[in-house]
């Protein structure tokens, strides 16, 4: 079941430090915004020839007081108490995330969207234009199999309006809060990952669950998003930490927008919003960019998903160079495959999902292992880290795997990459010598 409320006016927010950064003027060399060079350290999509990295698809289970309050304030349930307490509630929950990651062994690591009620329906909160009825998602697996929608969703509480109006970036603040406290509880903790993401929406997967009800067409309100969400990614790239971009619309928009249309028909919407993404980072290294590619984190038949092979030509044109995928669910485990067949390009990496965030399964490290040999015998382990499927907390409230059980899993993913690593980073004296 998901809930929807009607949001309220969004007003301006004041300036505040990544304003004045948006104020200076833009000179790009080799195709990185100078104003992003100068206002940090800039963070790279680390890879590493010596082991498999570790890391996951962003979301992570929230303490259950924060998530708590976290649907009351979306279901506008919440009281001034509660409202002044939240901020702390997500501060530690941010500090203790960060350090149980480190201490499971997770290189790559995130806030876990600690603040936030979804994967990418929070920009209602940072954007304005957001105060339209409430639109719900077509899913077309669950319409063939409606008897199991209920389950598949169960616990799924978020807000849905819809654009009625002229799209703005109003939410610098509260941006500027979530950054800082992630910056201190990374360089507070007594050990730190060797890098750090933060996840943000895609403007398309924002259009799926947004519907538009003021642009006058899909692609106008596609362009309003980007532009509007290029503000946030590039405050995540001068706050010194890899972004991140969700991108379910090049995948899930499948069986959700374009259930109907033919093959070649979701190909052309999906190269536009591959346009409006790389529109939106161009201002960005694309070393600083990751991209996260879905079929929606829910368990169901997904007998409707589309096959990876019908769009990873497309997928492979976007700038990040990060591209973490599914890759360990019943329905896209085979997909390994498309890799022989699909060259990588020069400079990009792969982190496909080699454990199953839909499943209270722990996956076996050893089977870890072998889902990690499978594409690093591809495309070179040099080009390889190990992730998950999706997140394990995509809304606040809807948790296909219990938060136990999800640490447990990212356990089992740092054993397999281990595993993993002796094989693959052995010196070629000893792989002789074993094979002789």
């Amino acid at each position: 079941m998901i809930i929807v409320s009607k949001p309220s006016a969004v007003s301006p927010l004041p300036a505040v430090n990544l304003a004045k950064i948006m104020e200076r003027p833009s000179v790009v060399h080799n195709g990185v915004d100078d104003r992003f060079r100068s206002a940090c350290n800039v963070a790279a999509v680390l890879t590493s020839g010596r082991r498999i990295l570790t890391t996951h698809a962003g979301s992570l289970p929230r303490p259950p007081e924060l998530a708590e309050l976290m649907v009351a304030r979306e279901t506008r349930a919440l009281d001034a108490t509660q409202v002044a307490r939240l901020p702390h509630l997500v501060r530690d929950a941010v500090a203790a995330v960060l350090r149980r990651q480190v201490e499971s062994g997770i290189d790559v690591a995130s806030d876990g969207e600690q603040g936030k009620i979804g994967y990418a329906t929070y920009v209602k909160e940072r954007m304005s234009g957001f105060g339209g009825e409430p639109g719900a998602l077509s899913l077309a697996d669950l319409e063939d199999y409606p008897e199991i929608a209920e389950r598949a969703l169960a616990g799924l509480i978020t807000a849905t309006p819809s654009c009625d109006g002229p799209v703005r970036y109003t939410g610098l603040e509260e941006l500027q809060d979530e950054l800082d406290e992630l910056r201190v509880a990374v360089d507070s903790a007594s050990a730190a990952p060797a890098e750090v993401f933060v996840p943000a929406a895609s403007p398309g997967v924002i259009a799926i669950y947004l519907a538009n009800q003021y642009y006058d067409s899909h692609e106008s309100y596609l362009g309003a998003l980007a532009e509007a969400m290029r503000i946030e990614y590039e405050a995540i790239a001068a706050a010194g930490f890899v972004v991140q971009i969700d991108c379910p619309d090049l995948a899930m928009g499948r069986h959700v927008q374009y259930a109907d249309r033919s093959i070649p028909e979701f190909r052309m919407a999906i190269a536009g919003h591959v346009e409006a993404l790389n529109a939106a980072t161009a201002g960005i290294d694309p070393d600083q960019l990751r991209m996260h590619l879905c079929w929606g984190n829910y368990e169901s038949p997904h007998h409707r998903d589309v096959d990876l092979a019908d769009i990873i030509d497309i997928v492979l044109t976007a700038r990040p160079r990060g591209l973490a995928l599914e890759a360990a669910n019943p329905r896209h485990a085979h997909e390994w495959k498309v890799f022989e067949h699909t060259s990588l390009p020069d400079g990009k990496i792969l982190i496909p999902g080699v454990i199953d965030t839909c499943t209270n399964y722990v996956e076996h490290p050893d089977l870890v292992a072998v889902r990690i040999e499978r594409y690093a015998s591809i495309v070179g382990a040099e080009r390889v880290i190990a992730g998950t499927d999706c997140g394990f907390a995509t809304f606040t409230s809807f948790l296909p795997v219990l938060p136990r059980l999800a640490w447990a899993k990212l356990d089992s993913l740092v054993e397999g990459a281990q595993r993993a690593s002796e094989r693959l980073f052995r010196p070629s004296s000893a792989r002789t010598a074993v094979q002789a």
